[in-house]
């Protein structure tokens, strides 16, 4: 499989009378990649996704997917991507089985394919042993398992998949998040959007974060929060001479700050994992025993709120 991006869009524009939705929103998505569009309810995470799906008319901007232009050539763009929206888009008088069937002949399958095709989408999804149950009897996290399996029936090289475990249980959230995660692994592209930070950090390779219409930064979670300039924090509790432990680890390439708190020592540093085996190592020679050691990485809200000076669900 080549490494040509199988989603490339730019300077994706969109205004509703007196408001600019999406003003200027461009990133890539590779084969295998599960790319994050992270920003709250308004922010332009749906109205950018419907663009790309050529469901929305631009006012400006390009997007082409698996190559195809969705200006020259939107039939191939459309038959390229899987789109799950926000809300279920199933027949709820159907079993699940036949809404499967149904959207994998508006897909094109037929014969043994589709057969072969919704066995195993149902398989991955979990559903396999309440095909035959209406969708209307179906739990919410259920229905929306389901969903995620109409919008994979037909291989899609990209799946987009717009806020897919809104108001679902805990147990259905994480197979959602558990079949996300398995698609990277098949060489699909994803489009992944979502105002929960813990799905982003959890799943996401790379995250753009949307703002009042605009990317406003884009890049793995230690690129963002390298880019905004937060640090590790790191807790070595100890007994002994908690001074010169504080002492030994401030001489250590890495480390910003060093000081004594309570019983242990407080610090401040860059990239701590990397620095955890020279910071043990120095604590052997300070006169002081480490007895636990708490690393404290910042996350995606901490980037979030530094870059847009509100919290993600605001």
């Amino acid at each position: 499989m080549d490494n040509d991006p199988v989603l490339w869009c730019k300077d994706l524009r969109k205004r509703f009378k007196e408001r600019l939705a999406v003003d200027g929103v461009g990133f890539e998505v590779a084969p295998g990649e599960t790319y994050g569009l992270l920003g709250p309810n308004g922010a332009g995470k749906t109205t950018t996704i419907s663009m790309i799906c050529g469901l929305l008319r631009r006012d400006g901007g390009e997007v082409t997917v698996a190559g195809a232009s969705l200006d020259r050539d939107p039939g191939q763009v459309k038959a390229a991507i899987g789109y799950v929206p926000q809300d279920v888009a199933l027949y709820p008088d159907l079993s699940g089985l036949e809404n499967l069937r149904f959207w994998g002949r508006m897909y094109g399958l037929a014969g043994r394919d589709l057969a072969e095709r919704v066995e195993a989408t149902l398989e991955v999804v979990g559903l396999t042993e309440r095909a035959g149950d209406r969708v209307a009897d179906y739990s919410g996290g259920m229905q929306r398992r389901l969903n995620i399996a109409a919008g994979m029936l037909h291989r899609p090289r990209l799946l987009v998949l717009d806020e897919p475990t809104a108001g679902v249980d805990p147990q259905s959230r994480n197979a959602i998040l558990a079949n996300v995660e398995a698609l990277g692994g098949e060489g699909i592209a994803v489009l992944y959007t979502t105002h929960y930070m813990e799905e982003a950090e959890r799943l996401c390779d790379r995250v753009g974060i949307i703002d009042q219409g605009r990317l406003v930064a884009e890049g793995t979670r230690r690129e963002l929060v390298a880019r905004v300039g937060e640090r590790d924090r790191i807790e070595l509790a100890a007994t002994g001479d908690l001074a010169g432990l504080a002492a030994v680890a401030a001489r250590v390439d890495g480390v910003d700050e060093a000081s004594v708190v309570g019983g242990g020592v407080h610090l401040v540093a860059r990239d701590g994992r990397r620095l955890l085996p020279r910071l043990l190592e120095a604590a052997e020679h300070s006169g002081a025993e480490v007895t636990s050691v708490e690393l404290v990485e910042p996350d995606l809200e901490a980037v979030f709120l530094h870059l847009t000076g509100k919290a993600l669900r605001d």
